[in-house]
C-alpha cells in the first residue's frame, strides 16, 4: 500500500469516518501535495476507509451543460468538480444519477438506490437528489482541501427553503441520453444566482463540524441530517444568511 493511501485511510478514521458511512467527498487534489498515483490513490483510500458503506462525489457538468449546448450524456459528460470526482465517474463500478448539471456518482453497498431517483428532478437539488437523500440517510459530507465554500449539499437546503435567489424562471430544454441509449426531450429549471455571491463557510456558525489535516489539506466533516436542519432553521430567521449580495 502506498504510504500517501495510508496516511489518508489513517486521517480519514481520525475524523470519524466509519467502514459503514454514507460519504460525499468534495475534494481539491492540488491542495493534498504530492500524491502517488494522484487521483487514484485518493479514491483507493476512500474505498477502503468506507468499505462496508457508499462513497459519493458530485459530478456537476453545468460548463458544459447549458441554453447553448442543451445536451447530457450520462457516460459521456465530463464533470467540473476536479481531478478526483472526474476519475471517479470513470470507474467501471461507479453509478451516475441521470441529471443534466448536477449529477452524482456513487459506489458502493447503496449506489443504485441512491442515484436512481435523480432524473425525476427539474431542478439541480430537487427532492430526488443524492445530495437530499444525504441527510435522510444520515450520511456525512467530506470537504476534502476545498474549503466550506463548495458545498453543493446546500443548494438543496435554499431549493426547499424556496428562496427567492435560488431558480431560474424560464425553464431550459435539454435533451438526455439515458443509460439505456434512449434520447429524451425534458425542461428544467436552472440555478440563477445572479447578483448573489455564496458564502457557505458560514455553515460553520450553526453546525458542529470536525476538522483535521488529510496530507497537506484541511478537511471539514460535516453531518447531512444536523446541516439540513440547522440549515433550514436559519434560513426562516434569515432568508439571506448563506449568500451577499452584490
Amino acid at each position: 500500500m502506498h504510504n500517501s493511501m495510508e496516511k489518508v485511510i489513517t486521517a480519514l478514521e481520525k475524523l470519524g469516518i466509519k467502514p459503514d458511512d454514507i460519504l460525499m467527498v468534495h475534494s481539491s487534489l492540488s491542495s493534498m501535495g504530492w500524491v502517488e498515483d494522484g487521483p487514484q490513490t485518493i479514491i483507493k483510500a476512500l474505498r477502503a476507509a468506507v468499505c462496508q458503506g457508499t462513497i459519493l462525489m458530485p459530478s456537476l457538468s453545468y460548463r458544459y451543460v447549458n441554453k447553448n449546448w442543451p445536451r447530457f450524456t450520462v457516460f459521456g459528460t465530463p464533470s467540473c468538480t476536479g481531478a478526483i470526482a472526474e476519475r471517479f465517474r470513470l470507474y467501471p463500478s461507479v453509478e451516475r444519477s441521470i441529471h443534466p448539471t448536477h449529477s452524482v456518482c456513487a459506489c458502493g453497498v447503496d449506489a443504485a438506490e441512491i442515484t436512481s431517483f435523480h432524473v425525476l428532478d427539474r431542478t439541480p437539488v430537487g427532492p430526488n437528489s443524492p445530495f437530499r437523500l444525504l441527510a435522510q440517510l444520515s450520511g456525512k459530507i467530506l470537504m476534502l482541501g476545498c474549503g466550506l465554500k463548495p458545498n453543493t449539499f446546500m443548494h438543496g437546503v435554499e431549493e426547499a427553503a424556496r428562496l427567492p435567489y435560488v431558480l431560474e424562471e424560464e425553464s431550459t430544454r435539454i435533451f438526455m441520453d439515458s443509460k439505456n441509449g434512449s434520447i429524451e426531450e425534458v425542461h428544467y429549471f436552472m440555478h440563477d444566482f445572479k447578483g448573489i455571491t455564496q458564502r457557505y463557510e458560514r455553515v460553520a456558525e450553526i453546525c458542529n463540524i470536525k476538522q483535521g489535516k488529510i496530507l497537506e489539506a484541511d478537511a471539514y466533516v460535516i453531518d447531512a441530517n444536523e446541516l439540513w436542519n440547522e440549515g433550514l432553521k436559519k434560513l426562516e430567521e434569515d432568508p439571506w444568511f448563506f449568500v451577499d449580495r452584490e
